[in-house]
């Protein structure tokens, strides 16, 4: 865990309150797919950092990228950042996808889900599975045609199917009106809301399956427990 000062290198607005942020910092070297940094907002009063995952990153140029929606003061504050700003970040936190898992297990086909703000984790997941030779499926949920971005992006790893609630835009409807259609991958990423994932879970129960789940935190580090998720243990014996 790092905490360090970061360099804005740009910021764009890239769909309906969605920015793409641009930092330059040394904790780059470190970081994974799937992985995200707790962001402090400039004004002082705004007391707790901000989670935000991580899209991409370039370790040799020392640069990633986020994506984020302006939904509250803090977030409405990272928009306002300006090229050589500095931010202060902790992290990279979390534990991300283990793309050398799937190189070992000789995987030839990999499934991965995003829906509204947890597709971005999805695309510097994608790029690393496709530079394996893992043929790589994105399938999107949105609201609507407004709200989409990276289609384009993630095009050049793979496929990619998009949803929308509204209609608007591809496949009327949820992420599993597409999936359902598709062949069964040999694995499953997946990163969104909690009712998109246990949609996702309970439609490849029989698959290996890998969710990154969204949660509200203080910390980052699970000390505060407000971000902290219940799990299974096997019974021993």
């Amino acid at each position: 865990m790092l905490q360090t000062t970061m360099t804005v290198v740009k910021q764009t607005e890239i769909a309906r309150h969605v920015y793409e942020l641009v930092l330059q910092g040394e904790n780059v070297a470190t970081m994974q797919p799937g992985q995200f940094l707790m962001v402090r907002p400039v004004r002082t009063e705004l007391l707790l950092r901000r989670p935000i995952s991580i899209c991409s990153y370039d370790k040799a140029a020392g640069t990633c990228t986020l994506l984020y929606r302006v939904e509250g003061a803090g977030t409405k504050d990272f928009s306002k950042l300006q090229s050589n700003d500095s931010v202060d970040c902790l992290g990279p936190l979390g534990t991300g996808f283990d793309v050398s898992e799937a190189q070992t297990a000789g995987v030839k086909s990999a499934l991965l889900i995003g829906g509204g703000i947890g597709v971005p984790p999805m695309y510097q997941l994608g790029k690393e599975l496709a530079a394996q030779g893992i043929e790589v499926t994105f399938v999107n949920g949105f609201q609507s045609h407004t709200d989409i971005f990276y289609e384009k992006e993630m095009a050049a790893y793979g496929s990619v199917h998009i949803a929308t609630v509204d209609g608007s835009y591809g496949t009327q409807g949820f992420v599993t009106d597409i999936t359902r259609k598709l062949p069964e991958p040999d694995r499953v990423y997946s990163c969104g809301p909690r009712p998109m994932l246990q949609a996702v879970k309970s439609s490849y129960a029989g698959s290996k399956t890998y969710l990154s789940l969204e949660e509200r935190m203080a910390c980052g580090i699970g000390a505060c427990y407000a971000c902290v998720c219940p799990k299974k243990i096997p019974t021993a014996g």
